[in-house]
């Protein structure tokens, strides 16, 4: 069974940074895409960064340029550096691990709370 465990949430005023690591355990295979999702009150959750093990990166268009996604094999750990956080990325944030190709299962975080002042 795959679990996965966040840290680095908390609350930052605008302009400011914090930086998100979710590590795996268990098997995750070589062949994976780690990431993070985002759901702020009333809203549906979005996609905010993914990585696979091999690729290219991708991101939502509201934190391209702010925002890095990456990882450390070597660990199963994946992280999200935020930069210039603004009042609208307030939300739990939530990483994800897809494992396998056919069947493709996700397993997800428990979640944690970036609260960004204005």
């Amino acid at each position: 069974q795959v679990q996965l465990v966040e840290s680095g949430g908390g609350l930052v005023q605008a302009g400011g940074s914090l930086r998100l690591s979710c590590a795996a355990s268990g098997s995750i295979g070589s062949l994976n895409i780690m990431g993070w999702y985002r759901q702020a009150p009333e809203t549906q959750r979005e996609l905010v960064a993914s990585i696979p093990s091999r690729g290219l990166t991708n991101y939502a268009d509201s934190v391209k340029g702010r925002f890095t996604v990456s990882r450390d094999n070597a660990k199963n750990t994946v992280y999200l550096q935020m930069n210039s956080l603004k009042p609208e990325d307030t939300a739990v944030y939530y990483c994800y691990v897809d494992v396998g190709i056919f069947p493709r299962t996700r397993y997800w975080g428990q979640g944690t709370q970036v609260t960004v002042s204005s």
